[in-house]
């Protein structure tokens, strides 16, 4: 699948149709409605399975090969698989894999739209639901890990946006020195918080102190953690292993492949659409830095050793989160 955890992840500074993807009906599998409440989750049994590994290690083509054994579709973890029109820079399923295995969760939102974690549970849910319909069993394919953390642990409720306390926080972001401020205060509110998220994520910083002003409590306190580990999770996940040095060489083919293959104008394209491109998808390896060289910001060969740079780096912390899932079976590709 595609470079997965780019919620993970942050800008630099300069910086034949496959009908088996089946469409979504807004407000069912992603759309435009209101932010879906945190209840909805899979119901996770032995019919599920989930592979994942870093990003570059060959989780697609061994998905298919899977699934195929298991008479399974695929439901993408992956957070900018969602996006329409964003297709080289996030590696997604080529047509004719799509054809070959039906895949949910590719494809089901604009460039613009904001898709969080909740909304993607409440789609998975509904994929989930309509694999078992068909009498298909359910093979979870990617290495975003906000998502896979929130289909093992769940969500509990968190509030809607406020408009005007995000407006108040980004405006006080766009001053100089404004993003290491909102960072420093969000580690006096919610240390734990501030520790898993990168100083210039500011997407992420600003729902983080978001959340604790409105409800007081910290982002942590969100996540729930008295329900029992899902089966999937204690004996069918499979992490893709590759050596570091095979894997660093897989990233930096990739990533100057898709600068090579039109990924600048794929964004120039996505960018002059209907609501551009949105703060997650732009913040992507590879997106941000085509941005970059659109703005005259950066070269083409910086925006390549960038994004080398920066998928490296999410591939590392892809790993060592990983790397916490002690029953997971760890296979090569």
């Amino acid at each position: 699948m595609a470079p997965e955890s780019h919620q993970q992840e942050t800008a630099p500074t300069d910086v034949p149709r496959a009908s088996p993807t089946l469409p979504c009906a807004r407000g069912t599998f992603g759309g435009d409605g209101a932010e879906p409440p945190a209840g909805p989750r899979p119901v996770l049994g032995d019919d599920c399975w989930i592979l994942s590994g870093p990003t570059a290690a060959g989780k697609t083509a061994l998905g298919l090969s899977l699934a195929r054994r298991l008479d399974a579709e695929i439901v993408s973890v992956d957070s900018m698989a969602v996006y329409r029109g964003l297709d080289i820079g996030t590696a997604k399923p080529t047509a004719a894999e799509r054809a070959a295995v039906t895949h949910h969760l590719v494809d089901i939102v604009d460039p613009g739209e904001a898709y969080s974690v909740a909304r993607w549970l409440a789609d998975a849910a509904a994929a989930v639901a309509a694999c078992r319909a068909r009498g298909k069993r359910v093979l979870f394919v990617g290495g975003t890990p906000l998502y896979l953390r929130a289909l093992r642990d769940g969500l509990d409720p968190q509030p809607a946006a406020d408009p005007e306390v995000r407006r108040r926080l980004e405006e006080e972001a766009a001053e100089a020195g404004g993003t290491a401020r909102l960072h420093a205060r969000l580690a006096d509110v919610d240390a734990v918080a501030a520790a898993r998220i990168h100083p210039r994520d500011l997407r992420r910083v600003i729902r983080a102190l978001e959340v604790v002003h409105l409800t007081g409590r910290p982002l942590a306190a969100s996540w729930a953690d008295a329900a029992p580990v899902p089966p999937p999770f204690s004996r069918q996940m499979l992490v893709v292993d590759r050596p570091r040095r095979v894997l660093r060489e897989r990233i930096d083919r990739r990533a100057a492949a898709m600068f090579a293959a039109g990924l600048v104008e794929e964004t120039r394209a996505a960018a002059a659409g209907p609501g551009g491109i949105g703060p997650t998808a732009r913040q992507a390896a590879g997106y941000a830095e085509s941005l970059a060289v659109l703005a005259g910001r950066m070269t083409p060969a910086e925006a390549v050793r960038s994004t080398q740079q920066r998928t490296r780096q999410l591939a590392k912390r892809q790993m060592t989160w990983l790397r916490s899932f002690r029953t997971a079976i760890w296979v090569g590709a």
